[in-house]
């Protein structure tokens, strides 16, 4: 079947805000008992009844957080829900809820945002949260979206950033280092295509670490698996602007410090092969390379029994009191005071 070189757009003119908002999420159904009332009225309602709730907000903007010159609009708006899920995840709480706002510049058509959409849309399904709001407006700068997500737990299920004790051991899911391997694959390809737009750049041995950059997963599994084992993590924080940046805000804010072993870093062959082809440092970009939205979570150490071995968890590393101070443990046993350099907005 040929594609169609000339599609139909739609301007949204046409539409309205109104019959755009209704366009984009009439087959959203309702999953959570906790939603009373979703889209269609002035605010939505929600009932937790004995639980906390958790609440998050992300702004993304074209050019700064993503570039629709590799980033397909599916991708986006998946990509744009995980962002949000994995600070609820953070807390150690299971998301419900989530509010998506757009703003678009005149240049999208109706079918580019129902493509945005359907991300949103098979997020929302494989998550199981709800859309239960937002608002579209117009832009002159391109494309901003702006996403809320809801939460819930139990209140001594909760986690926060400053209950971590000298010596806790401090544990991270998954691996690192993938997304930012990702992205420099990306925009490599981005440099050739400017060059020749001809050119059809071959991805296949590159698959996982642009996954991990186009469409991360949120890692709703990990709160089931904590309590599966009988662990409560004593603090806990996504890592979205790199490992090391992450690691000093938790002793900043539980007023500890920290040793963390280069060795014990998990770090997926692959990435290890994109490094070594990029010719940069698979530590530097696991420490500072961000998106990965992996956990980074602390556990006193009687519990190291109970997560040992698990394929979905590794030990890292384990807090110190704040007068020893944050420290990379080389490979060679010397030890580096850990710098954020991880991703800033303003830099």
């Amino acid at each position: 079947m040929l594609e169609d070189k000339n599609p139909q757009k739609t301007k949204l003119e046409q539409l309205g805000e109104f019959g755009l908002i209704k366009h984009l999420t009439k087959d959203f159904t309702l999953q959570q008992k906790s939603t009373i009332k979703g889209i269609g009225d002035d605010a939505a309602v929600l009932d937790f009844k004995d639980n906390k709730a958790v609440v998050s907000t992300d702004l993304l903007i074209e050019g700064v957080h993503f570039d629709l010159g590799y980033m397909p609009l599916k991708h986006l708006g998946y990509k744009a829900v995980m962002v949000n899920l994995s600070d609820i995840y953070a807390m150690n709480a299971t998301a419900t809820q989530i509010t998506v706002s757009i703003a678009i510049s005149n240049r999208f058509p109706l079918e580019a945002i129902e493509e945005f959409y359907s991300g949103v849309a098979l997020a929302a399904e494989i998550y199981k949260v709800d859309l239960v709001g937002g608002d579209t407006t117009t832009s002159t700068k391109g494309m901003l979206i702006s996403i809320t997500a809801i939460g819930e737990a139990k209140d001594e299920e909760l986690a926060y950033r400053n209950g971590a004790k000298p010596n806790d051991l401090l544990v991270v899911t998954g691996d690192l280092g993938a997304a930012y391997c990702g992205l420099q694959v990306l925009e490599r390809e981005k440099e050739v295509f400017k060059v020749n737009p001809n050119s059809q750049p071959d991805l296949s041995a590159y698959t996982y670490v642009v996954e991990r950059q186009l469409k991360p997963e949120a890692r709703r599994d990990i709160k089931e698996l904590l309590k599966s084992l009988e662990v409560q993590p004593t603090s806990m924080i996504d890592i979205s602007d790199g490992l090391s940046s992450e690691i000093l805000h938790l002793c900043e804010e539980s007023q500890v410090g920290c040793n963390l072993y280069e060795d014990k870093i998990p770090l997926d062959p692959t990435v290890i092969a994109a490094c070594e082809e990029f010719n940069i440092d698979s530590t530097l970009v696991a420490l500072s390379g961000g998106e990965d939205y992996e956990l980074l979570f602390t556990i006193d150490q009687k519990d190291f029994l109970k997560i040992k071995g698990n394929p979905n968890l590794t030990v890292i590393g384990h807090m110190t009191d704040k007068n020893e101070g944050a420290h990379l443990v080389a490979r060679n046993n010397s030890k580096i005071p850990i710098t954020a350099q991880g991703w800033n907005s303003f830099s």
